[in-house]
């Protein structure tokens, strides 16, 4: 090995699933395997599924949710919530969603769902919450069992539409140090603005709890706005559309408007979920969406795969396409992840843990990987013996 050999910068798929990854915005009911769909319409007597066969379902939800059709695109979600109605249902789908995660390289994972859309077969929102939670926990104690170490937080979700924001909010309080690690809010922006639940956002601020809001993904600037400065978010869920506040000038020069520098110099986390952008069109292309400007910018980014089966996507694949579309390396995953990290809702210290003890590391022994493969590559064979 001579002194001018150097790392090679692009990590190889498997490097980029075997790395420690940090997941922020990923909506329980977008994420079932096709399969446990099946299964679990099958146990309930839901019969309004399009398809039985697993894979023909699979490919079904990726397809209606690429048409372009917001109603197709609603739709699948009236599939997944409408077998996950029961506490069997829900312990089932949360421990398979950790156990999916956690084999996808995912150390830590904030896992948002609502509720109040599940209590079609008799739950309370209590009984909802707890099923989930006993969920994660068995999810997590099999993937350790596998060889995987991930922790997982709930965010409970209330709808945008509806009049419960208050009644859940309260609910993520009294489960705060049960699972539950935050609020969010979610749902169509345009007519829905966060502002319709104040009462919600002033109750957990006085109570000095976390939360984020859906924002930015197709309404654009008033709903940043209005999530920061009215509701006063921890983190934008989305946030894409703050690109519309930059202005990139033919020379190459940016300009930032009020807002995004106000998002910039705050480092208030923008939760981007590329591939789920580009369904929604947020983005036309990965080579394309905003994240690559907002990275070179130094806005507080992170990669998220919002729903992962209506977007036939994972930590990895989000990676994966960032990596094609902008050539970025292990550094460039490690960096996102740390932002990831330090925008998580769970204490200080613990984040520090996480960072310095199982995400640092993870990147180092990637890294030092190539070390190993050249030594191994130009070392002379050894002498025979006689």
């Amino acid at each position: 090995m001579t002194s001018q050999t150097v790392p090679p910068g692009i990590p190889s798929s498997d490097q980029i699933r075997r790395a420690p990854k940090v997941l922020l915005h990923d909506h329980l009911d977008g994420g079932l395997r096709p399969a446990t769909v099946v299964d679990l319409a099958r146990e309930s007597g839901y019969t309004q599924l399009p398809d039985t066969d697993p894979d023909k379902l699979g490919l079904w939800f990726r397809e209606a949710a690429d048409s372009g059709s917001l109603e197709r695109y609603l739709e699948t979600f009236s599939h997944t919530v409408g077998v996950m109605q029961t506490r069997q249902a829900l312990v089932r789908v949360a421990r398979e969603c950790a156990q999916d995660l956690a084999a996808d390289g995912v150390v830590y994972a904030e896992v948002r769902y609502a509720p109040e859309q599940h209590l079609e077969g008799g739950l309370s929102l209590q009984e909802v919450v707890e099923a989930v939670d006993e969920g994660f926990r068995e999810g997590e104690r099999l993937a350790l069992a596998e060889g995987h170490r991930i922790r997982i937080g709930a965010l409970l979700t209330a709808m945008r539409h509806a009049a419960r924001a208050l009644e859940i909010a309260e609910l993520a309080n009294a489960y705060r140090d049960a699972g539950v690690v935050g609020f969010d809010i979610a749902g169509a922006e345009a007519g829905y603005p966060p502002t319709r639940h104040l009462d919600a956002f002033e109750y957990l601020k006085r109570e000095n709890n976390h939360f984020t809001i859906h924002a930015g993904e197709a309404f654009g600037l008033p709903s940043i706005w209005q999530a920061l400065q009215w509701c006063g978010a921890d983190r934008l869920g989305h946030g894409v559309r703050i690109i519309d506040d930059i202005r990139v000038r033919e020379d190459g020069t940016v300009e930032l408007g009020r807002l995004a520098s106000y998002v910039r110099d705050k480092r208030i986390p923008l939760e981007l979920c590329p591939s789920s952008n580009l369904q929604t069109g947020a983005a036309p292309s990965y080579a394309e969406h905003p994240i690559g400007l907002l990275r070179r910018l130094h806005f507080r980014a992170t990669v998220n795969t919002d729903n992962r089966l209506m977007s036939h996507t994972s930590m990895s694949r989000e990676f994966e396409h960032l990596v094609e579309a902008f050539g970025y390396t292990l550094d460039d995953m490690q960096w996102f992840t740390v932002n990831g990290m330090k925008s998580a809702f769970i204490p200080f210290d613990e984040r520090l843990a996480m960072i310095n003890d199982v995400i640092k590391p993870g990147y180092a022994a990637l890294k030092s990987e190539w070390l190993f493969r050249q030594t191994a590559s130009t070392s002379p064979s050894a002498p025979s013996e006689g």
